[in-house]
């Protein structure tokens, strides 16, 4: 039979890291971890402040997750739901290419910003013409394959403002933030060099 396991009544205690507590003047092991100056971005996982006990609850007492925002993003940020409406990295149409590397997937920070530089890399179509990350992301936007031709991207746009241009479509204003999003795409696929 194996040895029980010990559970630590404090859930987030890092025991035995020898790392003193960041709090001016206390001599305690730092074994929480809080929030630091700098959050994670593209840049890398971000900077962690570590306390002890005592001062990680003075800490959170004081912390303001909402510091910053507008009062929108607040009442959407304390909605039941938040979080929901967005598409995880792996349903995103980009597939997380633009968001911030998950750092702990990654032993080493250069190999999340040299999977990140892979994944920016342009691709190319069958025709071996290159297609940037922009044309990707517009290709999405309209619906087409990445080796969709210029008569199959000029159908698809007639067939896209037809659906959502107020004009043809009964008057329903609630498409036109689509519209322009298939005008841009269009205005930027048309002009690129696998389109040509």
């Amino acid at each position: 039979m194996g040895k029980p396991v010990k559970h630590d009544r404090f859930h987030g205690r890092v025991r035995g890291t020898q790392r003193p507590c960041d709090w001016p003047g206390c001599d305690q092991a730092g074994e929480f971890r809080a929030p630091g100056p700098r959050g994670s971005s593209f840049d890398g996982p971000g900077d962690y402040r570590w306390f002890c006990l005592d001062h990680v609850r003075e800490f959170n007492a004081g912390y303001d997750w909402f510091a910053g925002m507008t009062p929108e993003e607040i009442l959407a940020a304390q909605h039941p739901v938040h979080g929901w409406d967005r598409q995880t990295r792996a349903f995103s149409p980009t597939a997380g290419i633009d968001a911030a590397p998950r750092w702990a997937d990654f032993s080493d920070p250069l190999e999340a910003i040299s999977a990140r530089a892979r994944a920016r890399k342009p691709a190319e179509r069958q025709d071996g013409r290159p297609v940037t990350a922009e044309e990707r992301r517009a290709l999405d936007t309209m619906g087409l394959a990445l080796d969709a031709t210029r008569h199959d991207l000029r159908s698809r746009y007639s067939d896209l403002v037809r659906r959502y241009h107020p004009d043809r479509n009964g008057g329903d204003r609630s498409f036109e933030a689509k519209l322009q999003a298939v005008v841009e795409a269009y205005q930027l696929l048309r002009k690129a060099a696998a389109f040509a």
